[in-house]
């Protein structure tokens, strides 16, 4: 690879409790994770809330991924809970240029997600705003959910019209296609079960991480 790419820990659960533990083991080996949350509105699942990560002390530096309709009723909560980076979905929200202004006025960063069925030539408009595009490479809201090849093309896509937007990607990524998805153009690999639901999650992050970066 030309560039370093960053994985990211991607942290979803619905337990306070075992949202401390991912947490802690995350601090053993990265100093920054995604905290999804889902309302079960976006989509079928519900997660832990703000106020749960807000009772939880961690050195770590986080973003939030918002699957939750109307994102900017909850955006200021995640920033008094210590998110960073608040991304929200496209297609959870009609007024995406006023998320991007009540981040900017929180002082967070801002990244907009797309599901797998939205063209890039519909986020276009949007991109010279944020700071990240994040493709969901899955139907998101679930942990081990089934890859999906085919938004590899919209990566590349995005990534020609705009060479220097930070891209990531997240869902369905594995030991079997991170080398796949690395070389599509992304910058960061958000990825969950194949961290968490192993049995030494630390070392298949590094792993993780020595397969893209060799």
């Amino acid at each position: 690879m030309n560039k370093s790419i960053r994985i990211v820990p991607a942290i979803l659960t619905d337990d306070a409790r075992v949202l401390e533990t991912m947490l802690k083991q995350s601090e053993t080996f990265t100093d920054f994770v995604q905290i999804d949350i889902m309302d079960s509105k976006f989509v079928p699942s519900r997660s832990i809330t703000w106020e749960q990560i807000a009772n939880v002390r961690t050195k770590l530096s986080w973003e939030v991924h918002l699957m939750v309709e109307e994102p900017e009723k909850q955006i200021e909560n995640y920033k008094s809970a210590g998110a960073q980076k608040a991304i929200f979905h496209y297609e959870a929200t009609s007024t995406p240029d006023y998320f991007i202004t009540l981040a900017r006025q929180l002082g967070l960063s801002a990244g907009l997600a797309v599901n797998p069925e939205t063209e890039v030539s519909q986020i276009l408009p949007l991109v010279s705003k944020l700071d990240s595009v994040l493709f969901l490479s899955v139907h998101p809201g679930f942990y081990g959910a089934k890859f999906l090849p085919e938004v590899l093309k919209k990566v590349k896509q995005l990534r020609q019209a705009q060479p220097g937007l930070v891209i990531s990607i997240d869902g369905g990524i594995k030991e079997n296609n991170i080398l796949e998805v690395a070389r599509c153009g992304v910058d960061e690999i958000c990825v969950g079960s194949a961290v968490f639901m192993q049995a030494d999650p630390a070392e298949s992050f590094r792993r993780l991480v020595r397969l893209v970066n060799e």
